[in-house]
């Protein structure tokens, strides 16, 4: 084994490591990893970044603006509508989310996909009483078993295709993968609808009006004297953090103010909306000399009650005196004795937390949300979008502890309060998916078509060989751009960044595993060791290795640290490097063990209540099943 050999190994070793670890996202480990190879002379400076103007790369980044653009315009939800049943069972139900939810997934993001139909399959869940989690695990699945189906169905089936280029010259066609994927998408899709809500665990998950924060929600009045006069907002909620309490809303002058700026100014009466942990409300209220406004009405009540009382003491007494003189008829005293009665109804209720044009809303945090590893003071939630941050759920576990300074994750469910088009701000801004029911809308229709037939258009050049899929959809991006489907705006926003980097990092790596005979080296191990040189059993090895380490990896991460490999196994053994690379395309994508190994597993991890280990019970059968139907598949369609 050479040096160069032992430096590159131990960086990919470090590199995967660090990915299982999970301590750093993905895109920092893998332009990690590409400097330290520059670093030690194993990728020369001059192709340090040439990751970044890689076909596969372009490809993917393009695929994503325009699968935004088909949400954006509505015509998936155009399609939801059409396709799915308005009144069926669960079963029936099930059954063509999943299906659409795979069609989607053949031609456009699977996570942009999911995010569009998770709403719809909550609503179901909650019409037919069933626990949202029986729905949303196939769906999930349901999706991913669709994207290994076209070129441009997920990212390794772009990152495979580009090394296959490199090696052949020329890449794998659009419905190359086609055979294979369809075969084993039907097969887990047939599994997940008949036996699938008998395997997914059943897990309860409380919706937004139930959503159990484990504090008090008071009203607290600034009474003439206390020294939170004159101070601002921000210096309440300061001192409020020492017992862990927050003020979530201001009433005014009888005017609700739900998320007020931190500058605003506390002026007496002023009524504070306060969310606070039981044991620490006492001293959170006497440390600001706040009042509770509960018992401030009841004071207030009792004082008219004796003052009304007094006023018809002193009322009787003029009515008697009256009387005695002659100038009053008898009994007038009582007309004004009722009338005192009926003057004002005490009021016994407590000011609602909403108002009408105010929502409690659950959002859940997508995986290319902007804000992960954040937390809400952050990013500002009240002061830059007017709502506030109630209540978290992760994992099914709901937190009340220090929810301001939490950060985020991918999967976690946020319950938001606000009116509907601010959180929905907040939520195209950042990168969530609204949970709440909603209705499906028809968009834009000449939008809508314009950007289905965009699609249409770029997928056809691609798939006929008239230009290369690279610039296919780099046309049909510039065509949404002249024609309005995609502003300017929000163009850039469409992008997963961290995938993008992530693969533009390791295409050099890649390239140095290669370059150093690394590549071949590991391959010949795994032959020699495991396979003992059967190209059959060599090919079921690569499909098992790709297949376990995207469960815990990032499928792009997989797909460009295992193409290599599965090269250097089909050299080895004399075969084509057809059947292998599309090994590692199927591995890549199937990732049904965990709720790290695919962004859609992560998606539905908060909105399902699932814990880690509840992805097993469905996903190893499902394994097995692709292990059975891709390795036959694999050596019928791609000969070795």
């Amino acid at each position: 084994m050479t040096t160069p050999q032992i430096m590159i190994l131990a960086v990919l070793l470090g590199t995967v490591v660090l990915f299982l670890w999970g301590r750093w996202r993905h895109d920092m480990v893998a332009m990690a990893s590409l400097l330290v190879c520059v670093v030690l002379g194993l990728v020369p400076t001059g192709e340090a970044f040439i990751g970044f103007g890689h076909p596969a790369v372009i490809t993917v980044a393009c695929i994503l603006i325009l699968s935004s653009a088909l949400q954006r315009s509505g015509a998936v939800d155009t399609l939801s509508r059409t396709v799915l049943p308005q009144s069926a069972g669960p079963f029936v139900t099930m059954a063509a989310l999943s299906l659409l939810a795979a069609i989607l997934s053949a031609f456009m993001n699977n996570v942009g996909a999911l995010a569009l139909l998770m709403p719809i399959a909550l609503q179901i869940a909650n019409k037919q009483s069933l626990p949202p989690g029986k729905i949303l695990m196939p769906l999930a699945f349901g999706s991913i078993l669709g994207g290994m189906t076209t070129l441009i169905g997920t990212p390794p089936n772009l990152i495979v295709s580009g090394f296959r280029a490199e090696a052949t010259g020329s890449g794998f066609s659009m419905f190359d993968y086609s055979p294979v994927g369809i075969a084993i998408a039907l097969a887990g899709l047939l599994f997940v609808i008949l036996l699938g809500r008998f395997l997914v665990p059943t897990r309860e998950r409380a919706g937004a009006e139930g959503f159990e924060t484990g504090s008090y929600l008071t009203e607290a009045r600034i009474t003439e004297g206390s020294k939170s006069i004159g101070m601002f907002l921000r210096e309440i909620n300061d001192e409020l953090e020492k017992s862990d309490a927050q003020v979530i809303g201001l009433i005014r002058n009888e005017r609700r103010i739900p998320a007020p700026s931190p500058y605003r100014e506390l002026q007496q009466d002023d009524i504070l909306l306060i969310e606070a942990e039981p044991e620490g409300l006492a001293s959170a209220l006497s440390g600001l000399e706040l009042s509770l406004e509960a018992e401030l009405r009841s004071e207030e009540a009792s004082a008219e009650q004796k003052e009304e009382a007094k006023e018809q003491v002193r009322a009787q007494k003029a009515q008697r005196a009256a009387e005695k003189s002659g100038d009053a008829p008898k009994g007038s005293g009582d007309k004004d004795d009722t009338s005192k009665s009926d003057k004002k109804e005490p009021d016994a209720e407590k000011r609602a937390l909403q108002s009408d044009d105010i929502s409690l809303i659950e959002v859940v945090v997508l995986p290319n949300a902007s804000f992960i590893g954040r937390s809400a003071a952050d990013i500002r939630i009240r002061s830059r979008y007017g709502i506030n941050l109630l209540a978290l759920s992760r994992q099914g576990q709901r937190s009340m502890s220090r929810l301001r300074t939490m950060k985020m994750q991918a999967g976690d469910v946020l319950l938001m309060q606000g009116s509907p088009a601010a959180v929905s701000e907040f939520a195209n801004r950042l990168g969530c998916a609204p949970l709440a029911e909603r209705e499906l809308h028809l968009g834009d229709k000449t939008q809508a078509l314009k950007a289905s037939a965009i699609m249409a258009i770029a997928i056809a050049l691609a798939a006929f060989g008239i230009v290369p899929a690279a610039v296919s959809f780099a046309m049909g991006v510039l065509a949404s751009l002249l024609v309005g489907v995609v502003s300017t705006r929000t163009l850039y926003d469409a992008i997963d960044w961290p995938v993008i980097v992530l693969l533009a990092a390791l295409i050099p790596v890649a390239n140095a595993m290669e370059s150093t005979g690394s590549a071949d080296l590991i391959a010949r191990f795994l032959l020699e060791s495991v396979a003992q040189g059967s190209p059959p059993i060599a090919l079921a090895l690569i499909l098992v290795v790709t297949m376990t380490l995207s469960d815990f990896m990032n499928n792009a991460a997989t797909a460009a640290v295992m193409c290599p490999i599965a090269i250097g196994s089909a050299a080895q053994l004399g075969a084509s490097s057809d059947p292998f690379l599309m090994a590692v395309a199927i591995g890549a994508s199937c990732a049904f063990l965990t709720p790290i190994g695919h962004q859609n597993n992560t998606l539905i991890l908060g909105p399902g209540g699932f814990r880690f280990s509840d992805y097993w019970r469905l996903g190893l059968p499902i394994e097995i099943i692709v292990v059975a139907v891709g390795v036959p598949m694999l050596l019928w369609v791609w000969p070795l």
